[in-house]
């Protein structure tokens, strides 16, 4: 027997439930639903799903609660789908641990990488610092050897400096999620280096002058304008 993946949708608006159910079944995923937060929440305790897609606009609680409650005691990866396209939101939702945030409208091919990306990155136990890592990733004709502290393009060594390095290896470590500046600068400098954002762009200007073909057009680490950056992820 299959064993599908079960994903839970958290989400009032009917007809987008609708939707997403309908796009998540032809796509061999076991499906349930909740139009409030307060129901959303128990079937997350009673069902245990692999991911939930989460609404914040929710008529009983707002979804940042439920995202918040979940944290105490899961990484159960949750994907925030929300009509809130203000920065200061992204923000909260991914500080506050969700995996991924997709504004509506999106389309669906992103929306199923994403839920690919998050459920992956749930069984790697994708969660910790970036040092220790061994093995290489490669993406496109990127490649960065974790063993030897080197990163390439086509073959090429790109002569990172140690900190450029490191920030490559963190945005590959978690390959596909948006990682907050303040997550990023904690993570490479520390927490006294927080609400410093002017040393992490410095450093990702130079990486992109180094990595991309147009640093204008990136094909590699993209920005989420005001939130964080997102490493793209290899094919396969």
């Amino acid at each position: 027997m299959e064993v599908r993946d079960r994903i839970l949708i958290i989400e009032d608006d009917r007809s987008i439930r609708k939707f997403f159910r309908t796009i998540l079944e032809a796509n061999r995923y076991d499906v349930i639903s909740a139009d409030t937060g307060e129901e959303g929440y128990s079937l997350i305790t009673s069902q245990c799903p692999d991911l939930v897609i989460l609404d914040l606009g929710l008529p009983d609680i707002d979804g940042m609660e439920i995202l918040s409650r979940l944290r105490k005691w899961s990484g159960m990866p949750v994907v925030v789908i929300s009509a809130r396209s203000h920065e200061k939101d992204k923000v909260e939702a991914l500080d506050l641990g969700a995996d991924d945030y997709i504004t509506k409208p999106f389309g669906t091919s992103e929306m199923l990488a994403r839920i690919r990306a998050a459920i992956r990155h749930s069984r790697a136990g994708y969660q910790g610092p970036a040092g220790g890592m061994t093995g290489v990733f490669e993406a496109k004709d990127l490649l960065i050897d974790y063993d030897k502290h080197r990163a390439y393009k086509g073959g090429l060594d790109l002569n990172l400096t140690q900190n450029e390095f490191r920030l490559v290896s963190l945005l590959s470590r978690y390959a596909g999620k948006v990682l907050t500046y303040d997550f990023m600068i904690r993570e490479i400098w520390g927490p006294n280096m927080e609400n410093n954002n002017r040393i992490l762009r410095v450093n990702m200007a130079n990486i992109r002058r180094k990595l991309e073909k147009n640093p204008a057009q990136p094909e590699y680490i993209f920005t989420e304008i005001g939130v964080g950056y997102r490493m793209i992820e290899p094919e396969g």
